[in-house]
């Protein structure tokens, strides 16, 4: 699984001008998911994620994580991030699970992450054409690969 973290100040995911996940102090996570990710890889991810300290304490150091900030996450799936960019112009994307692989672990994962998070995640749509917009805090953005951490 390959994700990008984004602290954010706000975030909106929108379908067709409905807002259908949204999120104030917090995280958006951008995820997206390959044929060789388990629910292994979700776990790790999920607690990777909810335990990095990337919000600022009272002296302003990075030390509280999204739990301690009192933030929420909004996680929206993005096969995008499995492009490969290689050979021409145009980006393949066979790196990318499909959807029979893809959808039951990204909803493993919006599970993990709840779990890490102890609330409810907000989310996308699986698949559907999505607009994201944000207010990046700092900016603060982070790419993880549980592919390097957890298999590598």
């Amino acid at each position: 699984m390959r994700a990008v973290i984004q602290r954010v100040s706000q975030a909106t995911v929108k379908i067709e001008a409905e807002a259908v996940g949204q999120v104030g102090r917090g995280l958006l996570v951008l995820v997206g998911i390959s044929p060789a990710d388990t629910p292994a890889d979700s776990l790790w991810l999920a607690r990777k994620i909810t335990a990095m300290r990337i919000f600022s304490d009272e002296n302003g150091k990075m030390n509280h994580d999204v739990r301690q900030a009192g933030g929420g996450i909004l996680l929206v799936s993005q096969f995008t991030l499995y492009a490969d960019t290689r050979k021409g112009n145009r980006p393949g994307f066979s790196q990318a699970a499909p959807p029979e692989i893809a959808v039951p672990l990204y909803e493993t994962f919006i599970r993990h992450l709840s779990e890490a998070l102890e609330k409810p995640v907000q989310t996308g749509r699986f698949g559907a054409d999505m607009q994201v917009s944000l207010i990046n805090d700092g900016p603060v953005t982070i790419i993880l690969d549980t592919a390097e951490a957890v298999r590598g």
